[in-house]
Order: C-alpha cells, then structure tokens, then sequence
C-alpha cells in the first residue's frame, strides 16, 4: 500500500477522477446523500490518499487554515476496505501532513458521529453538541498536539 500526498494541482489527471470517483461512491451514492461533494476547498488542500493496483483504498484532505475553520481541517475521510484499519492509518497520515506540512498544532473537524471512538483514540476531543450535516449525525472534534503529547507520557 502506497501513501500519496499532493497538492490539488499536483495531482494528475487520473488521480483527481480516481479521488472525485471515489468520495462521491461514498459521500453521496452509498450515503445516500444529496450534496455539491465537489468543492472549492479541494484547491486548498493536501490530497492524501493510500492506494494500490486496485486503486485508491482509503482518502482524506487536509484543508489550509482559513478555508473552512480558523484551523487547518480534516475532511472527506474514507476507506473502501473497511475493517483493516485504513480509516486510522489515513487520518494519522493527515495528522501528520497536518503538523509536518501545514505547521498545525490544532486540528478541527467536523466527524460523523459513529466514528468518534475513532477519532478519540487519535487524540480529538468532541467540542460540540451532535448535528446535522446533510441529514447525518455529526459533532465537532478538535486535535491539539501538544495534548496528545501529554497522553502519551
């Protein structure tokens, strides 16, 4: 399994199909979910996916500061193999480009609420109530580096 991290015009051709095919497989046909998937914070973001000779197997987007939090973001989290712990490895790797490359200490985002022990494990801490986000349960989650460092000892 390969780790991919590129800039929006980095991407090619072929890799920017695969990445819209996929987070609309899931996001809006296997969700049942009826939104505009494809946005403008895709041209302010690190795509980061893991993937294969059988294509993209797991996909996050770490978004710049200011684009849609005061905060570098995580969104469009996904795998399509689930139950192999992609979910975690893909987002760890966003955490890491976070901090590597966007020079984040905090991390905001907006997790569907099924997910959180997830994200909880990774260090986030639910910092509002549930809602909905196009029909489906959410809550927001924040990441602080410095208090995942304190957890680890």
């Amino acid at each position: 399994m390969e780790l991919t991290i590129k800039r929006f015009e980095e991407l090619t051709a072929a890799e920017l199909y695969e990445i819209y095919r996929v987070r609309v497989a899931v996001f809006v046909v296997e969700q049942e979910c009826a939104y505009q998937e494809v946005d403008d914070a895709d041209r302010r973001c690190w795509h980061v996916f893991l993937h294969d000779d059988d294509g993209i197997a797991a996909y996050c987007r770490v978004i710049d500061a200011g684009v849609t939090f005061d905060e570098t973001s995580i969104g469009r989290v996904l795998s399509l193999r689930r139950g192999r712990g992609l979910g975690t490895r893909i987002v760890e790797a966003g955490l890491d480009v976070a901090r590597t490359r966007a020079k984040a200490t905090v991390v905001h985002i907006e997790a569907q609420t099924h997910a959180r022990g997830m994200y909880e494990r990774l260090g986030f801490v639910q910092v509002s109530d549930e809602f909905l986000e196009d029909g489906i349960p959410h809550i927001g989650m924040m990441w602080h580096a410095g208090a995942v460092a304190d957890r680890r000892g």
